[in-house]
């Protein structure tokens, strides 16, 4: 994978001492991996060190990418590469839209008509005009090491097939968060 800065780093090191979530995205313009890395990015940094967990998103496009999407979603945590696409490939993710089955990620508030205006209109005044990776590709989202242990994964099958985050904080051993904007109540 490669950082923000083009440094190459061996995916292996991402999950070789700690136990790490990694979020495959399907490509940076795709808004309904921008409103899933929005609600990722609201995950407290405390919860993830307590937990001795580290949180992880991978694209498919050029390093270049990575800080104006972090600024776009707010997103301070790990963030990396995979241009060539070699690491989704070797995981079997998928090209297409898989089954279309009426999965709604919970993550995803905008309507696919409006998100892909959102998209388009994105990749049209963006500074280079790219598409930021196959539009095509799937994503997928992994519970890795440390060391060579999978404690879980899951490939997306179409754009909206996203695991909910607190289920991923969950297996991974990490305190959930609330996602909604409402106010709790607390019965005292």
């Amino acid at each position: 994978v490669v950082d923000a800065d083009g440094r190459k780093i061996p995916f292996g090191a991402l999950y070789g001492q700690q136990k790490a979530v990694v979020v495959f995205v399907r490509n940076f313009l795709c808004y309904t991996c921008k409103e899933y890395v929005e609600d990722l990015a609201k995950v407290p940094r405390s919860y993830l060190q307590e937990a001795n967990v580290r949180l992880i998103v991978i694209g498919q496009s050029s390093y270049h990418h990575i800080k104006p999407f972090c600024t776009l979603t707010g997103y301070t945590h790990e963030m990396y590469v995979d241009p060539q696409r070699e690491i989704y490939k070797t995981l079997g993710m998928k090209r297409g839209e898989g089954s279309n089955t009426s999965a709604q990620s919970p993550h995803v508030k905008s309507s696919m008509l409006l998100g892909s205006i959102r998209s388009m209109w994105r990749a049209m005044t963006g500074p280079a005009f790219d598409f930021q990776g196959d539009p095509a590709q799937q994503g997928g989202t992994l519970i890795l090491g440390p060391g060579n242990n999978i404690h879980f994964l899951h490939l997306d099958r179409n754009r909206l097939d996203h695991v909910p985050i607190n289920t991923v904080l969950q297996l991974a051993g990490v305190k959930t968060v609330n996602f909604t904007n409402k106010p709790q109540i607390i019965d005292i």
